[in-house]
């Protein structure tokens, strides 16, 4: 594996919770240059508050929202170049219902975030790492982006295509550059509460998570192309 010592430029997505803020906060202790994005305000003032402004810029962005993203990206592209690591974090899951009873608003708007925002991040960024040959691109899938289970209809769907996605832009990219899909686990979030309640205290919480997850994500590399990646656990 390659040192993951060396300072990089990395774009996360969906930092004001969960993983995404857990990552932000463990890359800036090593060191690295954080864009970070994420729908609510209020909880981006309070993870800024946290961390060094700069080397850590936090801004409000809808990833379903294709102009402000591409404007994020032009404002990152300006200041520090194409990214060294890009991690399409932002997602969001229904709430435990039968797919029948899904609203149509509600599907579209999970497929919005979990799948046109990752398309919009990458169509952003993508062109100029592609310019400079280099980079590696972690799209956030889930268990359920290989599996499935009963009530998580819509959110496993978004997965699956995150899957076939990722794995097909792989095979698009130049050599040097990496594409991967990654499955994280299974982590103590806001996310998973919503699914198992109390039976998610059985897992680790998101900081402990990012312990593991960052020294990982710092260390894939064009060798691991395409391949469907896990966090160890």
């Amino acid at each position: 594996m390659p040192s993951t010592a060396r300072p990089r430029t990395i774009v996360v997505t969906g930092v004001s919770k969960g993983l995404g803020q857990a990552m932000v906060q463990k890359f800036c202790e090593a060191g690295h240059q954080v864009f970070g994005c994420a729908r609510s305000a209020t909880l981006l003032a309070q993870l800024q508050s946290r961390v060094p402004a700069a080397t850590c810029q936090l801004t409000q962005v809808d990833v379903a929202d294709q102009p402000a993203v591409a404007a994020w990206a032009a404002s990152i592209l300006q200041q520090a170049g194409p990214p060294d690591l890009l991690l399409n974090n932002a997602a969001i899951i229904n709430p435990n219902r039968n797919l029948w009873d899904i609203a149509d608003a509600e599907f579209r708007r999970l497929m919005d975030i979990n799948v046109n925002g990752t398309f919009h991040v990458i169509r952003a960024f993508l062109p100029a790492m592609i310019q400079r040959r280099k980079g590696v691109i972690v799209n956030f899938s889930s268990g359920w982006g290989r599996s499935v289970s009963a009530q998580v209809a819509p959110y496993c769907a978004s997965k699956w295509a995150i899957e076939g996605l990722t794995q097909a832009l792989a095979e698009e990219l130049p050599d040097g550059m990496c594409a991967v899909p990654l499955n994280p686990g299974v982590i103590n979030t806001e996310m998973l509460r919503s699914c198992f309640g109390h039976g998610a205290t059985y897992y680790p919480d998101a900081d402990e998570w990012a312990s593991r997850a960052v020294p990982f994500l710092l260390s894939i590399s064009p060798d691991h192309n395409g391949m469907p990646l896990t966090v160890p656990g």
